[in-house]
Order: C-alpha cells, then sequence, then structure tokens
C-alpha cells in the first residue's frame, strides 16, 4: 500500500514510518519542521529514515492549501496517516493561532485531499485531551465530550467533528484514535517524562505539579503504533447498529469510527517519577508547585472497543517502557 504520512518527523510519525516499511509498505512523508520543539531532533528521526527502500519525504505545511492539492493529485495515495498537528495543552494560551493553522487548516487541506483522490482510508490522530472536564472513568468513546479545557483539545475535538461530516457526505471511512500520554524512545522533549530525565541526570529540580497529585494512561510507543496499524488495516464502515435515537458518538451511520488507545492502567505520577529514578539510578530534587492551566488530574483510556474490534490491548509496563527511554536518552544525549 502506498500511504501518506503527515508529521512524519514527528515522535509517534517516525515510529509509524519505521513499522509501515517494515512490512514492505511505501510512505511518503511530510512535515513542516517547525520548532516548537527542537529541529535537530526532528532531523535525527528523519536520517535515520532517509535511507529506508519506500521512504521519501516532503518539507511541506499541511496548511498550504494548494500544495497539499497537488500532493494528493500526483501521488495518488492508496491510504492516509494523519499525525501531523500542533501539539501541546499550555502552547495554546500564548500562540493560539498556531493550533488553527495547524489542526483546523491543515486537517481540512487533508480531509479534501482524500475526498477528491478515491483514497480508500483516512486514519487520524485524536487525543484524550478531548475528554475535558470528563470524570467518570475509565474515559469511554461512548461518553459526550463536550468541554474541552484547551485550544489544543477544542481543535482535536473539531477535527473529529469535521471527519465524520465527510464521512457523511462522501463516503469516506475516516477512524480517529484518541491517543492516552505517548513516551518512549525518540520522544517530545516537551513531554514531562523526557524534560524530568533530563533534569534528574543533570542533578537538577524538575517541578511537580498539584503537588504530585496526577495520574496518567501513559502509553508505550510501540503499542500506539500497534494500534494505528491495525486501525488502518480495518477501514471504517457504518454501524448497522447504530441509532439516531441514541446516537452512540463512537459510531456512525456514516463509515467512521473513534477508539481510544492506552494503556487501560493509569500510572500515578509519583510513581512515574519513581520508575524513572529506578532507571537512571538518581534520586529526583522535586519543586511541588500548584495545577496548571488546562491540565486534568487523571486519564484513564477504556479500550474494550479497540480490543474487540483490532484484537489489540497494549500492555507495555511502565518500567520497561521507561529503562528503553532512559537507555536512548543516555545513548542519543551521550550521558
Amino acid at each position: 500500500m502506498k500511504f501518506l504520512l503527515t508529521g512524519a518527523a514527528g515522535f509517534i510519525g517516525f515510529h509509524t514510518a519505521m513499522r509501515l516499511l517494515d512490512r514492505g509498505d511505501e510512505v511518503v512523508g511530510v512535515d513542516n519542521l517547525n520548532g516548537y520543539y527542537d529541529p535537530d531532533l526532528k532531523k535525527a528521526r528523519l536520517g535515520n529514515l532517509g535511507g529506508r527502500k519506500g521512504f521519501s519525504f516532503l518539507h511541506l505545511d499541511i496548511a498550504e492549501r494548494s500544495a497539499m492539492a497537488e500532493l494528493f493529485r500526483v501521488q495518488r495515495f492508496d491510504k492516509v496517516i494523519h499525525l501531523a498537528a500542533q501539539a501541546g495543552v499550555r502552547y495554546g494560551m500564548t500562540n493560539p493561532h498556531s493550533y488553527i493553522d495547524s489542526n483546523i487548516v491543515g486537517t481540512q487541506n487533508v480531509l479534501e485531499g482524500c475526498r477528491h483522490n478515491g483514497v480508500a482510508h483516512l486514519v487520524m490522530a485524536s487525543s484524550s485531551s478531548v475528554y475535558g472536564a470528563n470524570t467518570k472513568m475509565p474515559f469511554s468513546e461512548h461518553d459526550n465530550v463536550d468541554h474541552p479545557l484547551s485550544l489544543y483539545a477544542a481543535t482535536k475535538k473539531a477535527n473529529e467533528l469535521a471527519a465524520h461530516a465527510y464521512a457523511h457526505l462522501y463516503g469516506l471511512p475516516i477512524t480517529a484514535l484518541r491517543f492516552f500520554t505517548v513516551y518512549g524512545p525518540w520522544g517530545r522533549p516537551d513531554m514531562a517524562y523526557f524534560s524530568f530525565t533530563k533534569k534528574i541526570l543533570a542533578g537538577e529540580a524538575i517541578d511537580v505539579f498539584n503537588g504530585g497529585d496526577h495520574a496518567r494512561d501513559f502509553t508505550y510507543i510501540d503499542d500506539i503504533v500497534e494500534g494505528v496499524l491495525r486501525t488502518a488495516d480495518k477501514i471504517a464502515a457504518p454501524d448497522p447498529n447504530w441509532n439516531s435515537n441514541a446516537p452512540a458518538p463512537s459510531t456512525s451511520s456514516a463509515p467512521y469510527r473513534v477508539y481510544n488507545i492506552g494503556n487501560n492502567n493509569p500510572v500515578a505520577l509519583m510513581d512515574f517519577i519513581a520508575a524513572i529514578e529506578k532507571a537512571t539510578g538518581r534520586t529526583a530534587k522535586k519543586t511541588f508547585l500548584p495545577m496548571q492551566p488546562g491540565d486534568v488530574v487523571k486519564t484513564y483510556a477504556d479500550i474494550d472497543d479497540l480490543a474487540r474490534d483490532v484484537g489489540f490491548r497494549p500492555s507495555t509496563p511502565i518500567d520497561d517502557g521507561i529503562s528503553r527511554f532512559v537507555s536512548w536518552y543516555r545513548s542519543y544525549y551521550g550521558v
């Protein structure tokens, strides 16, 4: 199969590209290599992909309408995995337009490209952030998600709504995947586990928000990618049991599906820090701070639908995943 992979230089995009190439697919990757975090890390990821048979890369911003239309017209993709986005929760408070440009305009360009060029299936990244103010645990795709707590979350919810409209209007099969706190080698430096590791190894204090009273459904990157590939291979179809009198948010009479991909096992933040301390062999100096705007106390994924439909449940233990990340970090940064 020939895939378009947006966000190919990103954390999840890089690992997804490697897996697609391993199984013999052709991958055309696009990324704008923006400076939200270290572009050199993105270039290093691309360096590992550059020599692989079947991979090509275009330095392209998905918000550029004419360039995206031309890309789809010329390349004629079988399927699209759309991972490109302006990431981060708190960054939206200082640079909101970047979220509109990338997440809203960029996704619209992807939807139009798929619509006009016979793409068989679009798989797109959503986020656990869409659950916002919800407190019912575990978070289920069958629950309402109309109370986002950040602009990032609001744009991801908007992406899901636009995707459903395209599935309904044009019969375009679309699957939206809500990722839960992804971590692992080649990860994002803006994520807590990355900065914690960096500071602990340097002997610096780490900032622990909300007094450490957080829990996250930390999901190892290999589990995320397995879920992405399995859902990409299972083309979304209309749900024959969908009832408009009691509409389930995760399915539709259109070819549209929503799945959580999480470890289904939330880990307390202090236990997560302890796992990093164990892997680094260092004790963290901690500065306890109040809750940050836009943050949530706990995430916890219900993954029963994913397991039922594609036969997969993420299962990497936190100690194993953190150990692999710290080993990569020491190697990559020469620590």
